[in-house]
């Protein structure tokens, strides 16, 4: 029963806010349990020592990932929305969870107060599709310099829309669809962040 309650109040909460902030929320649901799995599957989380998550909502993917990750590991989420926040921070007890209210496109900032290098992982769950052009771009670029050249880039989305600016950072970039949510959901799965190259030496 407690669960139930639980889960019925990050629902209603979840709702709530999209209906006051659409264009931030993207959606007016949680993702199912079924769309949280097939997005964590078939990564080595053990193998983590330090996952980024933007927009975790009320909790969803970030409690599966919990579960999943080392009692060493630690993961930063970056969340604009004050009542997210909020909720978080008071239902989810973990040492290895930092909570940060923050912009996304400040990432590199976040992880420097936070005392983190480059992340193994990155997850994102940001209605990209709802962004102004300056800030999708803005917050791509900070997730990838902010991964290590071995990390990876987890995105769920309910468009295509985010999917060429993903292939400009990233050189292997596979799609996928979850019909087992609400709505159906897309994900990407992004790997071999590419750095821009910054010429040595001044023009002769």
């Amino acid at each position: 029963m407690r669960r139930w309650l639980e889960s019925l109040g990050r629902g209603l909460l979840f709702a709530a806010n999209f209906l006051k902030h659409p264009l931030t929320v993207g959606t007016f649901v949680e993702s199912s349990p079924a769309l949280v799995k097939r997005l964590l599957d078939g990564v080595d989380w053990q193998g983590c020592r330090s996952v980024v998550e933007l927009g975790p909502g009320t909790g969803a993917v970030t409690r599966e990932l919990l579960a999943r990750l080392p009692p060493e590991a630690r993961l930063l989420a970056v969340e604009t929305n004050a009542d997210f926040v909020a909720a978080l921070r008071r239902t989810i007890r973990d040492p290895r969870l930092t909570v940060v209210h923050g912009s996304a496109a400040d990432l590199r900032a976040h992880l420097r107060a936070h005392g983190l290098g480059r992340v193994d992982a990155a997850i994102s769950g940001i209605p990209f599709s709802t962004m102004p052009e300056t800030l999708r771009g803005a917050v791509l670029d900070a997730v990838r310099d902010a991964l290590s050249p071995d990390g990876r880039l987890l995105v769920y989305q309910h468009s295509n829309r985010v999917l060429p600016l993903l292939r400009d950072r990233f050189a292997h970039v596979l799609g996928e669809t979850e019909w087992r949510n609400l709505l159906p959901m897309r994900l990407f799965r992004c790997e071999q962040p590419i750095h821009e190259e910054v010429e040595a030496g001044s023009p002769g």
